[in-house]
């Protein structure tokens, strides 16, 4: 069975559960940040514009199990920082793959061939490679040179040793729709297990404020971006849920749970969300039940929240819409597309 198809049989299965108690509010990823240092400095991310003495800490394995068992979410994104840095990562990985937790181990590539002998290939763990583009707009934005090729081949070399590898793509303002598409069909010749793409969005802390997208600008780039593959010209294989791409296009109109996808870092638990640094709890109950999300999502006027339409907010609401009957012929059809 394909590991697009098993996941979403399990996501899908959990979520009918969480209806059943009455739950209206739960998690379906978690975001486990076990440290927050970086070997690249990229603009567009400020986590390592914490203090120091931040960036010297790691999550044990044991608050990363401790955390994942207390939230309970099916999917579990380990970003950083660059977790490879982590001395105790492939413990981290190895207890989240024998708790049948679906994994997804972000890292800029940089360090990826060299540690994959810490690793076994499971149908539980997914390489997500951070790739923004084609070798000069990609080594632009994380401002070094060889990056690009150094994560390029380390994709190579995991797909060639039985791993699964998707990338993940941010989209910023000024972004030109046809080099996408052309590192899309480009990304289609490694033979990866799918593609994420989301646009830039307003983390607080990136030392780049100039270049996130407004909700209109991000509506009108993706429909350009996404023509040919919604029209059927080309064949690209995405690892979302098909409506969460109908969402950035302007064809559905979602509101944000950003309970759906939690952050536990060695600060905490974020509130609200990972994009917003307004504290942490010290519990995921504490998260849930004391933060006032009325005070969150577009429909809040929250300004923050206005122009947002990252994954994180947006994918849960799409996972749960693909329950209703009239959206889950299309959600199983990608699925399917998926394991060919």
């Amino acid at each position: 069975m394909a590991i697009h198809l098993q996941q979403a049989i399990e996501v899908g299965k959990y979520i009918v559960s969480q209806r059943l108690k009455g739950r209206k509010r739960y998690p379906l990823v978690l975001m486990l940040e076990p440290l927050f240092r970086c070997n690249l400095a990229c603009s567009g991310c400020g986590k390592i514009q914490h203090p120091v003495e931040i960036l010297k800490q790691n999550l044990t394995p044991e608050q990363c199990f401790a955390a994942v068992e207390e939230c309970g979410a099916p999917v579990v994104s380990i970003p950083g920082g660059e977790p490879l840095l982590h001395p105790q990562i492939e413990q981290i990985v190895q207890g989240l793959v024998d708790r049948k937790k679906f994994i997804y181990l972000c890292t800029n590539g940089l360090l990826l061939e060299k540690s994959l002998d810490k690793f076994q290939p499971s149908p539980y763990l997914t390489f997500s490679v951070h790739l923004d583009g084609l070798q000069e707009l990609h080594d632009r934005c994380v401002d070094r040179n060889g990056v690009f090729e150094t994560a390029v081949n380390a994709i190579k070399a995991a797909k060639a040793r039985g791993f699964r590898v998707t990338t993940n793509t941010t989209v910023f303002e000024g972004t030109d729709p046809k080099e996408v598409q052309a590192f899309f069909d480009f990304l289609s010749t490694l033979n990866i297990d799918g593609m994420m793409i989301s646009p830039g969005y307003s983390y607080e802390w990136a030392p780049d404020q100039d270049h996130f997208l407004k909700r209109e600008q991000t509506k009108a780039l993706f429909r350009e971006i996404l023509a040919p593959y919604q029209t059927g010209q080309k064949h690209w294989n995405f690892n979302h849920n098909p409506l969460f791409l109908d969402f950035l296009t302007g064809e559905k109109d979602y509101e944000c749970t950003p309970w759906g996808s939690p952050s536990y870092s060695v600060l905490g638990w974020q509130k609200p969300c990972y994009l917003l640094n307004e504290g942490y709890y010290s519990s995921y109950q504490e998260l849930l039940e004391q933060t006032d999300w009325s005070q969150y999502g577009r429909a809040s006027g929250n300004p923050k929240c206005a122009d947002c339409m990252v994954h994180c907010g947006y994918e849960p609401t799409a996972a749960t819409d693909a329950m209703e009957p009239q959206n889950m012929m299309r959600a199983l059809g990608s699925v399917f597309s998926f394991s060919r």
